[in-house]
C-alpha cells in the first residue's frame, strides 16, 4: 500500500494567535481552530493531560494545510527556534509564492527576519529562507517565467 496524501505539517508555537496572524498574511486560510483533550488525545499522544489549543490553515490552493498548536499542558520540552540549517530532525517549510520581493516585505513588517540572501537557482526559482514567529524556519520559493528557447 502507498501513501494517499500528506494531510498536514505540524508546528508548536506560543503565541498562536501571532503565528495565525502571520501564516494569513502569507497567504494560507484558517479553516478552524479548537481546543483538544482527552483519553483520545492522550493515547494518540502518549502525553497524559494532554491539553492543547490548535488552528488549522490551508493553502490557497486547497491541497496542504499547517496545524499550529499551543500546549497548555503538560510544559514543552524542548526548544529548537534557533538550530541552524543543518540541524537534525524538523528542518523547515517551504512555501511557493507569487512575488518573493513582496511577500517578503510583508512578513518582515510581521518580525521576520531574512536567514542569508534572496537567491537564484538556475533558471527556474528565486529562493529564501526566513525566521517567521517564534523562529520558525520558511522557505519561499517564487517560480520564474520559462524562458523560450
Amino acid at each position: 500500500m502507498t501513501v494517499k496524501r500528506m494531510d498536514n505539517v505540524g508546528i508548536v508555537v506560543e503565541d498562536i494567535d501571532a503565528a495565525i496572524e502571520f501564516f494569513t498574511e502569507l497567504g494560507l486560510v484558517l479553516e478552524g481552530r479548537a481546543p483538544i483533550e482527552g483519553d483520545w488525545a492522550d493515547g494518540v499522544t502518549g502525553l497524559r493531560g494532554m491539553r492543547v489549543e490548535i488552528a488549522m490553515m490551508r493553502t490557497p490552493d486547497g491541497h496542504s494545510r499547517l496545524e499550529l498548536s499551543r500546549f497548555l499542558a503538560p510544559a514543552v520540552v524542548a526548544d529548537h527556534r534557533d538550530a541552524p540549517v543543518n540541524a537534525l530532525g524538523y528542518l523547515r517549510i517551504m512555501f511557493t509564492v507569487e512575488d518573493i520581493d513582496d511577500t517578503l516585505v510583508r512578513l518582515v513588517q510581521r518580525g521576520a527576519k531574512l536567514v542569508g540572501e534572496v537567491v537564484r537557482y538556475e533558471h527556474m526559482y528565486r529562493l529564501c529562507y526566513i525566521r517567521g514567529p517564534e523562529g520558525i524556519l520558511i522557505g519561499l520559493a517564487e517560480q520564474l517565467p520559462q524562458q523560450t528557447p
